[in-house]
């Protein structure tokens, strides 16, 4: 079991957690729709990427109640 020769300081403790914070998303706007995307991935509202379709997105599914 470890146990610390020394005690570390709140402000050595905390000097060391300074760079754990969480960073904000960087949101882009999809050029085909307009909606805000990550950088780097397929729109999830159309299905676009670099200026193509590559997911074709279904606008509604239809579900009989029989099998819902």
């Amino acid at each position: 079991m470890a146990v610390q020769q020394n005690k570390v300081s709140k402000s050595r403790r905390n000097n060391r957690r300074a760079h754990d914070a969480l960073v904000a998303a960087n949101p882009n706007e999809c050029a085909n729709c307009g909606e805000l995307k990550r950088p780097h991935h397929v729109c999830a509202a159309c299905g676009h990427y670099a200026d193509r379709e590559v997911v074709a997105v279904v606008d509604e599914v239809d579900l009989d109640e029989d099998a819902a």
